[in-house]
């Protein structure tokens, strides 16, 4: 086989696999969307679960979803940003600095149970918080910081060092170089640690098992120290322990709709923001 040859065959193999990957995606949503969009309505949005969860809404796990993404959120994107920064701009390249991208790899590779766990001995019994959105919210963060510092550290070293020397070269400081020119060209793909983190976090059912997810709670929390109704719980709840096999399972795809619908927002919301800096970087 000749070159050209063998270059057309593997462009042909990348692009089946791609259609393949493409097309279970494709199936997924369809399978859900078909089963789950005659749920959707103004009452299954906006009322409270009813008659052991199998008829009324859903609207506080949507509430409670909302709170724990963007609870974990700010915890862990200014903390995973701050720890980008510091390994990639501060630390020499030495076995401290390999150490820490060794143990911020293998923080990211830990099953989302294991931080279940960690979060309710730390964040729930040792520190007291309890079944809490806080403690919810800070296990969440944990599990989505090792993504946001592999992000901005990966979007750190993308941005030319011409640019850090001549920032330098005129006489501004590293820090006020690392604030006025290396961010503001990286923030469009740090953002992108944004979005991967909110797709993992907004979807994970075990870390809220253990520290703030409620079985059935039909009103809306007061406070932080407060459980809450989940998206994933509530899937999982009625999946599995239905009284009511046929309606419970048109709910379950009902949320399930509602959960990927959810996601696409906040992932349309934070890919429109990137856009935004991305373009205004572009004008600078």
């Amino acid at each position: 086989m000749s070159k050209k040859n063998k270059e057309i065959f593997a462009f042909w193999i990348f692009r089946i696999l791609s259609f393949l990957v493409i097309g279970i995606l494709v199936w997924i949503l369809e399978f859900i969307f078909v089963r789950g969009w005659h749920m959707l309505s103004w009452e299954f949005f906006t009322e409270m679960p009813t008659e052991g969860m199998t008829k009324g809404g859903i609207y506080p796990a949507i509430i409670g979803t909302l709170y724990l993404v963007a609870g974990s959120m700010l915890f862990a994107f200014p903390i995973g940003v701050l720890a980008g920064i510091y390994i990639h701009e501060y630390t020499k390249d030495s076995w401290y600095k390999r150490f820490m991208k060794l143990m911020t790899n293998n923080l990211a590779g830990i099953p989302s149970i294991v931080f279940g766990l960690f979060g309710m001995s730390l964040f729930v019994n040792t520190l007291n918080f309890g079944d809490s959105i806080l403690a919810g919210s800070l296990t969440l963060g944990l599990l989505a910081l090792p993504v946001v510092i592999r992000v901005t550290e990966e979007a750190l070293i993308a941005v030319n060092d011409s640019f850090r020397h001549g920032s330098l070269a005129l006489g501004a400081s590293k820090l006020q170089t690392i604030r006025r020119v290396v961010i503001p060209i990286a923030l469009p793909n740090i953002l992108t640690g944004l979005i991967l983190s909110i797709g993992r976090v907004s979807g994970e059912t075990a870390p809220i098992l253990f520290t703030v997810a409620a079985y059935f709670l039909p009103k809306l929390p007061d406070s932080i120290f407060d459980q809450v109704m989940a998206l994933p719980y509530h899937l999982y709840v009625i999946s599995t322990s239905g009284t009511k096999i046929e309606e419970s399972r048109d709910v379950a795809y009902g949320t399930a709709l509602v959960l990927v619908l959810l996601v696409l927002i906040l992932n349309l919301t934070a890919n429109m923001l990137r856009r935004y800096f991305s373009n205004k970087v572009k004008m600078n």
